[in-house]
């Protein structure tokens, strides 16, 4: 399982060049066995460019996470204040090896009625691409691959994690 993100082109860039090696959420995802998160760039790119290791979560108060991260935060100050403002507490992924695809994959070649995720959503890991340097990189993905379950869109009323963020998990 990995993890699709949106985020939007400015920090993507900043991800890819390795001046950000933090991404910083307000709500982190449930399952701690994703190690790899897919880069979903927002409009006006609309496009999946590449993907990260996840090599750890820090968290904690919006200043202290601060102090933590600002060496790798790739924002000015006064974005990432406004961003958390009235947050008591933050996350921050902490950004390991990057890979940029050589071609971007438009969503929707992937993923039947594909609608960003305000934050984040799972995916298989047969929807990212390797990371090894050694192994060369698809040029398309697999069509057998690309077959996906339907989309699972918790109803109103459910308890836990689903209710509160709604996710929606690709088989």
């Amino acid at each position: 399982m990995k993890l699709l993100l949106s985020i939007k082109p400015q920090f993507a860039d900043r991800i890819f060049d390795g001046s950000k090696t933090f991404e910083f959420r307000k709500a982190i995802h449930r399952r701690t066995e994703i190690t790899t998160a897919v880069v979903y760039v927002t409009r006006p790119v609309g496009m999946i460019v590449g993907e990260f290791e996840i090599q750890g979560i820090e968290s904690g108060h919006p200043q202290s996470l601060w102090d933590m991260t600002s060496h790798g935060a790739g924002v000015e100050r006064a974005f990432y204040d406004s961003y958390f403002a009235d947050r008591r507490i933050g996350y921050a992924l902490r950004i390991g090896r990057v890979k940029r695809f050589d071609e971007p994959v438009h969503p929707g070649s992937l993923f039947a009625d594909f609608t960003p995720p305000q934050s984040y959503m799972y995916v298989s890991d047969a929807l990212g691409r390797p990371l090894a340097d050694d192994v060369s990189q698809l040029s398309l993905f697999n069509a057998d691959l690309l077959e996906t379950a339907p989309c699972k869109i918790p109803k109103r009323g459910r308890s836990g994690s689903e209710r509160l963020h709604r996710e929606k998990v690709y088989a």
